[in-house]
């Protein structure tokens, strides 16, 4: 059996040949394996619609079953670009000036159609078993937005259809839980691109209580760990990027500059902050450091911008405005390994309190080739800090894969992979080590023997931003968080106007442990306010008739077991009050 990714790979260049059939003045991009399927990008007037979809589905049926056999040729360059000039095709003639020059030229052919691709493939079309087309979508060629917005079709592959109906069945129950979806339905957030921006997240009463528990959880497990907080201004004068080397390295995700006249008359350039390290930086420096004040853990939900291409902004998975859970460490190198376990050892503790199960580190070490030009030119700095990195990640037996040249410019890096509830993979969180920028900085303590030295800076986010990691808790819990996070966590429901003082009494005692409690007085009959509340994922609704004034109670319907039955009122407020002080988890349910 053939690997899976070569299975995919192989199903875009069929879905190509069928492309061509159909279309025949379309023009080809690339056409890659992803994680979990293909895409071919095409360009190609007038656009595809939906029926073009399925017309290229069926050809593609066709070519499958023609058995077609892959075949690989080495060409060069010259042959490789006439071949391209002949078919029209300049795409492919621009990919050409991708490979390396010491790399061979292939091609790859299949029935009538020939790709420029280093591969693999398949031996023949009849070994993709199950595959399905899912979506069309814009892409600029390259991914850069001064490019032409070329048509991208994704698709999916498997090795049997049983495999591909699973995958389309959590496919669908991941568009019914899509963060963007239920933060409208559920008035999280909005955005308003016409006159607030692309990227610009509005957030709404509800989303905003999402917002401040997962403060409130941050600054408490921060404070128990020894953190200080501090605040920075969301500007900077352009001095303070050039020395913290984001101008030079991160300048195309930076917002262009705001020049002013100061300083006598001199024009001065201020940038929107996009990291909030090098102000930090600045707060250490303040104040004579010395090795008794080390670790100095310095704590802030600062709001940074970045730039992100407009194709690229995605909800709040990626936008322009971002509150982070950020925090710098700084440690000498004897307490490294301790200070870096315990940022791990936090993510762990989070995990536990969001039901995550599933999750990777990806530590992302760097490129000795690019050393000077992505990467810091500092190789022992490298070593040593990717050796004491991975030694802390063995010693604590965490989950983790090594990818290289991908980490951050001043060192190596932790990305923290979790999947959520139905298996949907996020990227949350980071943890990066810094063994070059406190340098810039001129950051000193003095040791124990009065000499000046160099901190090591732990940067860490185990919450990541407010607006991806409350992506992500939308879509893992599907919008139906545990009561301790539920923007609406008690609704009280009358049955008649008699109860309204009984109800707004209860709505008080409530309020008064600290619980989001509303009243529904509408009209409705009691099944329909019912229905309501279960529709907009309040957590526990508390039914008031006749018969539960006379008792003292309510009659309890939570979201998660349905009919509770009759519960006094002061004991439903103890059970709601220490559900919610002990941020009990919600196992997320996956349908």
């Amino acid at each position: 059996m053939p690997p899976l990714e070569e299975v995919r790979h192989s199903c875009s260049h069929v879905m190509a040949t069928a492309v061509l059939r159909l279309f025949p003045q379309a023009l080809l991009d690339i056409g890659p394996p992803t994680s979990d399927g293909f895409y071919y990008d095409f360009d190609v007037e007038p656009r595809f619609t939906p029926e073009d979809i399925e017309k290229i589905e069926k050809e593609m049926k066709r070519v499958i079953k023609e058995n077609q056999v892959f075949t690989r040729k080495e060409v060069s360059r010259a042959e490789a670009e006439l071949f391209f000039k002949e078919r029209n095709q300049p795409y492919k003639i621009s990919r050409l000036g991708d490979i390396p020059v010491d790399e061979a030229v292939s091609f790859y052919q299949n029935g009538e159609f020939t790709d420029l691709c280093a591969g693999t493939h398949v031996q023949s079309t009849a070994q993709i078993k199950a595959f399905k087309l899912l979506s069309i979508a814009g892409a600029y060629h390259r991914g850069d937005e001064k490019n032409k917005q070329l048509q991208r079709i994704y698709g999916t592959a498997f090795f049997s259809q049983e495999e591909l109906d699973t995958y389309l069945k959590n496919l669908e129950l991941a568009k019914q839980r899509d963060h963007r979806k239920l933060g409208k339905e559920m008035e999280l957030f909005t955005f308003d691109t016409d006159d607030v921006g692309q990227g610009l997240p509005l957030w709404l009463p509800k989303g905003t209580v999402l917002i401040e528990e997962l403060e409130r959880l941050a600054k408490e497990t921060e404070f128990e760990a020894g953190y200080d907080r501090v605040r920075t201004p969301h500007i900077a004068r352009e001095n303070l990027y050039l020395k913290s080397g984001h101008l030079p390295y991160y300048q195309e995700s930076m917002f262009p500059p705001m020049e002013f006249e100061e300083d006598e008359g001199r024009k001065v350039k201020y940038y929107l902050k996009a990291m909030n390290c090098p102000h930090h930086h600045k707060i250490f420096a303040a104040i004579p450091r010395s090795y008794r004040d080390l670790p100095l853990r310095l704590a802030e939900y600062g709001t940074c911008y970045r730039y992100e291409q407009s194709g690229e902004l995605m909800g709040l998975m990626r936008v322009r405005s971002m509150q982070m859970n950020d925090a710098h460490i700084y440690c000498t190198e004897e307490q490294f390994a301790s200070e870096f376990r315990a940022v791990n050892e936090m993510y762990l503790k989070y995990f536990k309190i969001f039901g995550v199960e599933d999750y990777v580190m990806r530590f992302s070490t760097h490129d000795p080739k690019r050393l000077g030009e992505k990467f810091v030119n500092e190789p022992e700095l490298w070593k040593k800090t990717e050796d004491m990195v991975r030694q802390v990640l063995i010693d604590s037996g965490i989950k983790y894969i090594e990818v290289p040249n991908e980490a951050a410019f001043y060192g190596p890096k932790i990305d923290v992979q979790v999947w959520s509830a139905i298996g949907k993979e996020f990227t949350l969180s980071t943890n990066q080590v810094d063994f070059a920028v406190p340098r810039r900085f001129n950051l000193e303590y003095t040791t124990q023997d009065n000499v000046k030295a160099t901190p090591l800076c732990i940067h860490r986010a185990p919450l990541g931003t407010h607006e991806r990691f409350i992506g992500f808790l939308i879509e893992h819990y599907g919008g139906s968080f545990p009561a301790w996070l539920a923007p609406e966590q008690v609704r009280v429901l009358t049955i008649s106007d008699e109860q309204r003082s009984f109800a707004e009494v209860l709505q008080g005692k409530l309020r008064a442990k600290g619980v989001r409690v509303t009243i529904d007085l509408k009209s409705d009959k009691i099944g329909g306010k019912i229905r309501r509340a279960q529709t907009e994922k309040v957590t526990y609704m508390l039914v008031v008739g006749a018969k539960e004034v006379e008792a003292n109670s309510v009659a309890v319907r939570s979201r998660a077991k349905g009919d509770e039955g009759l519960v006094g009122v002061e004991d439903f407020i103890s059970r709601i009050h220490h559900e919610i002080s002990s941020r009990a988890p919600l196992i997320p349910k996956t349908s």
